[in-house]
């Protein structure tokens, strides 16, 4: 029983960190990347559509994001939707295909990027800590109820500490990938 909870924490903190992932793809650091409009919806056939159900993103340079719109009279409301998106985009139009220029970043955006970083960062960890807490929670009720020794409730404490250290470390790790990448394009 104690170890599928074990494994359960596990799972749970992963999905922390794999969200954590997600939103650091979604950061714009001044290099093209197909994900950068993975937030992008688009109003389509009277209903909001994610940006990669109407049309494909291709990175076919460093600093041009390109959008192969696939129905053509879509291609208007896909600028706009690229442009609206709060992305600080300007698409440009030219049939179905739209360029995406990706500006420089400024050295004071670049610092905001690394605080709005930081702050996914500290939600993921906060996070990780509350699974944390979850499943001590769960194994100090079982210990109560008899269904585990206190010996075993110890290991199982330690257990979830190293889980989370190792999690955290993570955490961290990205992190500091993300900030240089940020600093450093």
């Amino acid at each position: 029983m104690a170890a599928t909870d074990i494994k359960d924490i596990d799972k749970r903190m992963d999905g922390a960190v794999e969200v954590l992932r997600k939103e650091f793809q979604g950061l714009r650091t001044g290099r093209a990347s197909a994900s950068l409009l993975e937030p992008v919806t688009v109003e389509a056939y009277g209903s909001e559509m994610p940006l990669n159900q109407v049309a494909t993103v291709s990175v076919p340079e460093s600093r041009m994001l390109s959008v192969q719109v696939w129905d053509k009279s879509m291609a208007k409301a896909v600028e706009k939707a690229i442009r609206n998106a709060g992305l600080g985009l300007n698409p440009a139009a030219d049939g179905t295909l739209i360029r995406v220029p990706i500006p420089e970043l400024s050295e004071e955006r670049r610092g905001e990027l690394t605080k709005v970083a930081a702050r996914y960062a500290e939600a993921a960890r906060v996070s990780i800590r509350n699974v944390r807490r979850d499943g001590m929670d769960h194994f100090k009720r079982q210990e109560k109820e008899g269904d585990v020794s206190q010996d075993e409730h110890k290991r199982l404490q330690d257990q979830v500490q190293e889980l989370t250290d190792r999690h955290i470390q993570s955490v961290n790790e990205l992190l500091s990938q993300k900030e240089k990448e940020i600093l450093t394009v």
